[in-house]
């Protein structure tokens, strides 16, 4: 014995708990269980039964904790150790509560365990704060950090981002909204996303330039807004002078060329509570640029916003013009079928020809028609269009997008009807794609249009399925034959958990209604074999197919059909 230790004394035995305390034994011999009045007062009941086992403790703990309350027993029984766990109880009212609970073995003299001692202690105060800690945490990881939204390409706000700031501006006071137009001075050598680089070189450009309240946004394929909150009218125009003539004298290097470019303004004022919105004063902008272009000066300037009846004539006249002269074109995106592997089903997408004849995105038109009451027109093109593609291909199935307004037109049942009896289509080929956000303000009108696309024989899809308030409440007011799952929550499905659980709940609610589900943005195998594993019946996206135009999908002998009987 070392001299610094003292005498060595036997360790005294635990000492057993106090009946105030909450505590239980488990004996093998016997299989019985005997636990105190504070272990009573703690679960809200005393012990019942005929005979006190482990079944009737196991009935106290919570089902998701009775693998690791297991778990912790064999451990202190095997090792012959103490073990703490934490643990939920279950109350008489169906209620919960968190234990720390360190458990014993119950030995012999040669060291043989034939039981467990355990000590518990309520610490529902401490594990709920935890649990609050983890949630915001969880939260703070699925929620983006800001609403703001940033077109990829160049940075700069989306339009639908921009309406929403130039709004906002309105109500707080006066200023000014101006939209320019930018485009390369001569197209030769220069690559197909060469607009796409001129214009976030321009971007960066309006930047330097732009005052510090002044908010950059994208208004179109080859537009860029700048909101000039607060400025008085002068302020303003010199502003905009001074955007499009740095534009037009700055050299734009691109990876390929470097090129001027060709810049017209248009520049539009607006008072505070103004009855025009943030939608009317882009359109009255973008009206105005290209009268600065037509007239061929550099800007062209709105005192005041356009009256309501003339903005919505004049884009009727744009509409027909563009409908008249082939500026609208339809590209097609193939659909696969999981279960054959085949691709069965084509999503037909609108797009709109530039003056160079590159095909754009539609947004700002069917944004801008859709509020002016301009978009039956264009609607009815696509589903004419539809079927005279459907007629010239009698296995294919298109799917087809309609816009909220013309949902709630009775006149497109109509002509959908008539049109399919005109071109001897099989309505069985045709689903119609309608949003929720279509059904939201015209609910009746489009329970109506749905039951009587049914009644046809037609198809109905849910199109950006997930993204509403109201997406399941859909499925059991519309017939509705296919979902769409919104592409957000696929694009980053195989990383993201939370994506995982919220497309295996969609799919699943979905099987049991009877619905199909498409996935959306798919782009890689490995989202494809996940989706393959939710059960996922269609997919669509850049690894199946890029959308082609839909003229592609005619047999080769009548390309060149006549568009009219």
């Amino acid at each position: 014995m070392s001299p610094n230790q003292g005498p060595q004394l036997p360790l005294p035995e635990p000492r057993p708990p106090a009946d105030d305390e909450a505590w239980f034994t488990y004996r093998a011999d016997g299989d019985e269980i005997v636990w105190s009045d504070g272990l009573t007062a703690l679960l809200g009941r005393p012990p019942t039964g005929a005979g006190l086992s482990r079944q009737i403790l196991a009935r106290h703990v919570h089902a998701d904790d009775h693998a690791k309350a297991l778990g912790a027993v064999t451990q202190a029984w095997t090792a012959r150790e103490a073990v703490r766990t934490t643990i939920r109880l279950l109350r008489p009212d169906g209620g919960w509560f968190d234990v720390d609970c360190r458990l014993e073995p119950i030995s012999e003299p040669d060291g043989t365990v034939h039981g467990i001692r355990g000590q518990l202690r309520d610490v529902s105060v401490r594990e709920r704060a935890r649990r609050e800690v983890a949630r915001l945490s969880r939260r703070g990881e699925t929620v983006r950090a800001s609403v703001v939204e940033r077109d990829p390409a160049t940075g700069l706000l989306t339009r639908g981002r921009f309406a929403d700031e130039l709004d906002r501006a309105q109500r707080r006071g006066g200023g000014a909204l101006v939209v320019i137009r930018i485009e390369p001075d001569h197209a030769d050598g220069v690559r197909a996303d060469g607009n796409a680089d001129l214009l976030q070189r321009a971007a960066r450009l309006l930047e330097s330039i732009a005052r510090p309240d002044d908010l950059l946004g994208r208004a179109g394929p080859n537009e860029i807004a700048v909101l000039l909150a607060g400025a008085s009218w002068v302020m303003a125009r010199r502003q905009s002078d001074l955007f499009v003539e740095a534009l037009r004298t700055q050299s734009f290097v691109l990876p390929d060329a470097w090129l001027r470019a060709r810049v017209w303004g248009g520049l539009v004022r607006f008072r505070p509570d103004g009855e025009a919105g943030s939608h009317d004063l882009l359109i009255d902008a973008d009206h105005a640029w290209r009268l600065a272009r037509e007239g061929d000066r550099p800007l062209t300037l709105v005192a005041d916003p356009v009256a309501a009846r003339d903005r919505q004539g004049s884009y009727r006249d744009r509409v027909a013009g563009a409908l008249g002269t082939d500026r609208f074109t339809l590209f097609a995106q193939p659909i696969l079928e999981l279960q054959t592997n085949r691709v069965l089903r084509h999503e037909l997408l609108l797009r709109v020809l530039d003056e160079a004849g590159t095909p754009q995105s539609p947004t700002q038109v069917l944004d801008a028609a859709e509020r002016l009451d301009a978009i039956y027109d264009i609607d009815l093109w696509v589903v004419e269009r539809a079927l005279e593609l459907a007629a010239a291909r009698g296995d294919l199935s298109l799917q087809i997008n309609l816009s909220g307004r013309s949902v709630g037109d009775p006149r497109l049942t109509a002509e959908v009807e008539t049109l399919i009896e005109r071109y001897g289509v099989n309505p069985e080929q045709l689903t119609f794609e309608i949003t929720e956000t279509a059904l939201i303000g015209n609910l009746s009108e489009a329970r109506h249009f749905a039951d009587r696309i049914r009644d046809l024989g037609c198809q109905l899809a849910l199109d950006d399925f997930g993204s509403g308030y109201g997406s399941f409440r859909y499925l059991r007011l519309f017939p509705i034959d296919l979902v769409k799952i919104d592409g957000e929550y696929v694009v980053n499905l195989v990383h993201n958990e939370e994506d995982q659980v919220l497309v295996r709940a969609l799919v699943q609610v979905c099987q049991a209604y009877g619905i199909h589900t498409v996935a959306e943005f798919v782009q890689d195998e490995p989202t494809l074999r996940m989706l393959r594993e939710l059960g996922v019946d269609y997919v669509q996206g850049y690894l199946i197919g890029r959308p082609a135009p839909a003229e592609e999908l005619r047999p080769a002998s009548r390309l060149r059909r006549s568009k009219r009987p």
